[in-house]
Order: C-alpha cells, then sequence, then structure tokens
C-alpha cells in the first residue's frame, strides 16, 4: 500500500488491515496496539469492526510508574528501524517513480539487497 505523507495515519487503518497477508483462523480474537495518533472514536471502531481488540493509548497518558517516572524507556521499533536502512537507499529517499507498482518493486529490491548484505556479513553465503 502506498500513500502520500501528508495523510494521517488513522485514515489509512483501513487499508493496513485488510492488507495483512497472513490471515488469522477462524474463530481467533487478536489484539491491536495503536499510538495516541489513533485515539479517535474512527481508530477504535475500525479495529473492532475488523474483529480487532483494540489497546489504544490516550492522548496525556503516559507509562509512568508510581514515583511518576518513565517506566519503560522508548525504543525504537523494527518497522522504523527497517526504515532507516530503507532511507540510505538514494531511490527511495525522495520518491520519484509516478507508478505505485515501480516505487513498490523497488522498495523490494532495496529489502533484498539489505538482506543479502547482512547475510554476507555473517558469513551464510561464503
Amino acid at each position: 500500500m502506498v500513500a502520500g505523507a501528508n495523510v494521517n495515519d488513522f485514515k489509512l487503518l483501513r487499508a493496513t488491515i485488510e492488507a495483512v497477508v497472513v490471515k488469522r483462523p477462524e474463530g481467533t480474537v487478536q489484539n491491536l496496539c495503536l499510538d495516541k495518533g489513533y485515539d479517535n472514536a474512527e481508530g477504535e471502531l475500525e479495529a473492532l469492526f475488523n474483529g480487532y481488540i483494540p489497546h489504544i493509548r490516550r492522548i496525556g497518558e503516559g507509562k509512568l510508574d508510581e514515583h511518576g517516572e518513565k517506566r519503560f524507556p522508548a525504543r525504537r521499533w523494527v518497522v522504523e528501524r527497517t526504515i532507516g536502512w530503507l532511507s540510505k537507499c538514494r531511490a527511495l529517499l525522495v520518491r520519484f517513480d509516478k507508478k505505485a507498482r515501480n516505487y513498490l518493486d523497488l522498495i523490494q529490491l532495496d529489502c533484498m539487497l539489505i538482506w543479502y548484505r547482512r547475510c554476507w556479513r555473517l558469513g551464510l553465503l561464503r
């Protein structure tokens, strides 16, 4: 799924859920953890409509312990790390492709290159 950079995340929630490749077994319930950007009625209803139990961090809510300090320090997510790796590929840094299919193919090619280089560093391809 490709969308403009100026579209709010909660507006793409339905398309993101529909783009899930691995379908869950019939009759199972799955949790959906969302950040403060989805703290609105639309985000919660969309998650419920698609059979998820939404866990949405509310605006103004923080992870604080009984002393008022942060319990868990912020960590970089796997997706953010991968996007950081992909941003080193100059062709992806600024999108010049007019067709979404070409852009997605370029992302897949760059992901394959990242994976190949990682396997080479670990000695799996020698």
